[in-house]
């Protein structure tokens, strides 16, 4: 027998987004690049300009002799739309794809009858282990936060090893504060720190996208790792060691799309990973996880060619 794996689209589309209208041409032109058609449905706020991109893209198909209703727009922005479409159209959607805040993406994975890529929120962590360079750790956090603030692997909670608590943390949470960050801290930063604003249970729970920073000291790598497992959203997960068995366990046990080493957070993006653009972020376990591109978009199928070959 002649065995042979082909990629295959997925089918329809659905992709359920907010207040950018950026989404509407990269979903487009993601999911026509794999095969498959596409439903759009994108936010009141920017209702004018997705119907203006969706024409645009519609005009290019057509000018490439390629079918218009490829890529399809809700041009309402009612939220019974949205209903309609989790429950999949009749059967005409295949998967869902949400992009949004965190009660978009809770409604789609609670109502959906077809099948979810879920993109949670960005709540990513990084751990200041006991063996981490100051100078590398200061640089990594800053950027990690700081960079652009507002995407989904912006820096939101920063732990230390209370073994350099004292080493490290000043320092850090200074260039952070020098770099306009909001600092909230637990007692033992608070302690150690200027300036700090009191961490509150939320602060753990929170996807700021903005120059706010939640800070704590923790006993080693294991009381990490049980924060990350607590609080985290299986995101972008990084460790900052010069220990290579720390950064090992780290990644092993750390149950997340994207776990780094000694780099910024920064860099959790399809394009990064050399895999050009990206639909977002899948933080689920099944099929596609971490970057969503082009090859994500697709799925597999068997040829088996024989020549009357009978099972025995």
């Amino acid at each position: 027998l002649k065995i042979e794996r082909v990629r295959t689209p997925l089918g329809v589309i659905g992709v359920i987004y907010e207040s950018r209208p950026n989404v509407t041409a990269d979903a487009g032109a993601l999911c026509l690049k794999a095969g498959n058609a596409v439903v759009l449905r994108g936010g009141s706020d920017t209702i004018h300009s997705n119907k203006a991109i969706h024409a645009a893209l519609q005009a290019g198909l057509k000018a490439a002799g390629l079918p218009e209703d490829a890529i399809q727009m809700v041009p309402v922005t009612d939220r019974a739309a949205v209903g309609e479409m989790l429950k999949g159209l009749g059967g005409n959607l295949d998967v869902i794809v949400p992009r949004g805040g965190k009660s978009l993406v809770a409604r789609v994975q609670d109502e959906a009858r077809v099948p979810v890529f879920a993109h949670l929120e960005g709540l990513v962590h990084i751990f200041v282990d006991r063996q981490a360079d100051l100078n590398k750790a200061r640089d990594i956090i800053v950027n990690s936060k700081m960079r652009r603030t507002g995407i989904c692997g912006a820096l939101e909670t920063l732990m230390f090893d209370e073994a350099v608590a004292h080493s490290h943390l000043p320092a850090i949470v200074k260039a952070l504060q020098d770099a306009g960050c909001e600092v909230r801290g637990d007692a033992r930063t608070r302690e150690l720190c200027e300036n700090v604003v009191p961490a509150s249970e939320a602060d753990w729970s929170t996807e700021y996208l903005d120059e706010i920073l939640a800070v704590r000291v923790v006993s080693g790598l294991d009381e990490a790792i049980e924060h990350i497992a607590a609080y985290g959203s299986n995101h972008t997960d990084c460790i900052l060691t010069e220990d290579t068995e720390a950064a090992e366990t780290f990644f092993q046990r750390v149950d997340s799309a994207i776990v780094l080493h000694n780099a910024s957070t920064q860099f959790a993006d399809g394009g990064e990973f050399g895999m050009g653009a990206e639909i977002g972020i899948a933080t689920g376990r099944m099929h596609a996880r971490g970057p969503v591109g082009v090859e994500q978009l697709t799925s597999f199928k068997y040829r088996v060619r024989g020549e009357g070959q009978i099972r025995s």
